[in-house]
């Protein structure tokens, strides 16, 4: 959104309208994943979302440089960097009390405050916590300490947040608070590299201390110290990974703790938290596949709406024993909404973000071809109010991943019948096959309204007309013809099948194509499935010695212990 779209949804004189604008602007050069996730929000919600947005990255500007931009920097050019982010607080305090401001950028910010009646206390929290982070080093002594730092200077906006996305009451602020720390604990993460580089650790010291490392070390890869022998080498590299593992344990427990934030807002605004969520569960994948190279190599940036890897994040290429082929039966999802007294509709939600999650992680881990069961011919017994929730919701997520997922390379097909389903939902996967239907890096089957019988039986009676047309001769007809006319004709064999939610069965699920396959039951609800599973679901798959009906080496047994992650 540009120009005098920037203040759509704001009345007022020109001057404020402007400085709408100029926040829009300021979360776009700045904060431009929030500005690309922003287009989601209503249009009156927008801009004032921005507007507190770009006071945040302002305020942070301010407090790092000692220059908020061209705007302040002519007449605060002489005055040291804590005078300028006191003037700074002290106005913007003054001004909320005063209901109005004639500062360009402050002036939007508010406007909104007094629209929407937000907590200067919260404002007040978030300047004293960036005033603090600004004046010297971090020097967090526990994980408390810590949060308290992720608090203030991002929970406090995200709580902001809570009238603008009608989210009221103490359980959906602190929600939107811990979504906020979450997002700043992944950029935390990702910006490692450059932070320690620069003398500033944002990790707790009384890890450090309980893992015998310092400050000064944690830039240097564990396993080429000088002077280390390999014991030592590698003792420091397990310490070192279990450093990050402890920030991810944080960080999951923070995304665990924002998820009400997506139903206890209101039905316009969900599906800017939704790809809020996603995008920092996506950031939480990137940190267990990194482990201890986040240190170095920092985090890969997401795609500008947050519900992709930049396509900078290339695909590794499979490590040896990687499963070509994966199917995975996204089991669990009404399981997982019942558990936490939700509707059906939350729970399909939630499987939709860990849907998106999986494609990346199978980038990331060098599979190939992923399948997925998301819509059986048997599921058409549930409730029609909960079936039209679910095709709205995969449509919606097809159609807003497609651009993401074709800039990364994966190609997205449909498997199943095509003449059921609502149209809506066709119409989008037709869409979407077309746009990627030339990608060869990742090929996506989602299995729409597919059922394995009735796709053998569509394929016996294209053999019989076939037969009968006398195109064939049925004494001739072999596996190679039967597979030529099932729904997918060219879908290789299943290396590894995932079932998740502890069921132990297939479920009509692909039989031609798991003739073969290694299957494993993973008791994880769908919704929870994530990176780490997938990583340890391919290694369990690796150690497993595939015999294909013949001999079995005296060494092999014994391989097929339960599986851990």
């Amino acid at each position: 959104m540009a120009g005098n779209q920037a203040a759509a949804g704001v009345d007022g004189p020109p001057e404020l309208r402007e400085s709408y604008r100029l926040c829009e602007r300021e979360v776009a050069g700045h904060l431009p994943l929030l500005r690309g996730i922003s287009d989601l929000l209503p249009p009156e919600v927008r801009p004032c979302l921005h507007a507190v947005s770009a006071f945040a990255s302002r305020s942070g500007r301010i407090a790092d440089e000692g220059d908020g931009g061209a705007v302040d920097a002519a007449a605060d050019a002489a005055v040291d960097r804590g005078h300028r982010f006191a003037r700074w607080r002290a106005d913007t305090l003054a001004e909320l009390a005063a209901g109005h401001s004639e500062h360009p950028l402050r002036r939007a910010f508010v406007d909104t405050a007094r629209r929407w009646e937000l907590d200067p206390a919260l404002v007040e929290e978030h300047l004293d916590a960036t005033r603090a982070d600004g004046a010297r080093p971090p020097a967090f002594e526990t994980r408390a300490d810590q949060r308290r730092h992720l608090r203030g200077v991002a929970g406090a906006i995200t709580e902001l947040w809570a009238p603008l996305l009608g989210a009221p009451g103490p359980r959906a602020a602190g929600a939107l608070s811990a979504l906020g720390e979450a997002w700043q604990l992944a950029d935390l993460l990702a910006s490692l590299p450059p932070d320690l580089a620069a003398g500033r650790c944002y990790l707790p010291r009384e890890d450090l201390r309980r893992l015998g490392l310092t400050v000064p070390g944690l830039t240097v890869p564990g396993l080429t110290v000088p002077g280390h022998d390999a014991a030592r080498q590698t003792a420091r590299q397990t310490a070192l990974d279990e450093l990050v593992e402890s920030q991810r344990d944080q960080l999951h427990d923070l995304l665990d703790q924002a998820l009400p934030a997506t139903w206890l807002a209101a039905p316009d605004c969900r599906p800017f938290l939704h790809a809020m969520l996603l995008g920092a569960q996506l950031q939480h994948d990137e940190v267990a596949l990194l482990r201890s190279r986040v240190l170095t190599e920092g985090l890969t940036p997401l795609s500008s709406d947050g519900t992709t890897p930049h396509r900078r994040a290339r695909p590794a290429p499979p490590a040896a024993g990687t499963p070509a082929h994966v199917a995975v039966i996204m089991d669990g999802n009404r399981r997982w909404a019942e558990a936490r007294r939700l509707p059906a509709e939350q729970g399909h939600q939630a499987g939709q973000r860990a849907a998106l999650r999986l494609v990346n992680a199978a980038l990331r881990l060098g599979v190939r071809h992923l399948s997925l069961y998301a819509f059986s011919t048997e599921n058409w017994d549930r409730p029609s109010g909960e079936l039209a929730a679910l095709f709205d919701s995969m449509a919606d997520g097809i159609a807003r991943s497609a651009e993401g997922l074709h800039a990364l390379g994966v190609r997205i097909r449909w498997c199943g019948r095509r003449d059921r389903v609502d149209e809506s939902l066709a119409s989008a996967i037709a869409l979407v096959e077309s746009l990627t239907s030339n990608n060869g890096t990742l090929t996506l089957t989602v299995c729409v309204d597919y059922g394995g019988r009735e796709e053998l039986a569509a394929a016996a009676r294209a053999l019989a007309a076939a037969a009968v047309a006398g195109e064939i001769r049925p004494e001739a007809i072999g596996p190679a013809d039967l597979a030529r006319r099932l729904y997918a004709p060219d879908l290789p064999d299943v290396d590894l099948l995932i079932r998740t939610s502890g069921e132990q069965r297939i479920s009509n699920f692909l039989p031609w194509h798991l003739a073969y396959a290694e299957l494993l039951f993973d008791p994880t609800p769908w919704p929870d499935y994530d990176l780490a599973r997938l990583r340890g679901a391919v290694r369990a798959y690796a150690a497993r010695e595939r015999r294909f009906g013949g001999a079995v080496p005296a060494q092999s047994r014994g391989l097929r212990e339960p599986w851990q992650p």
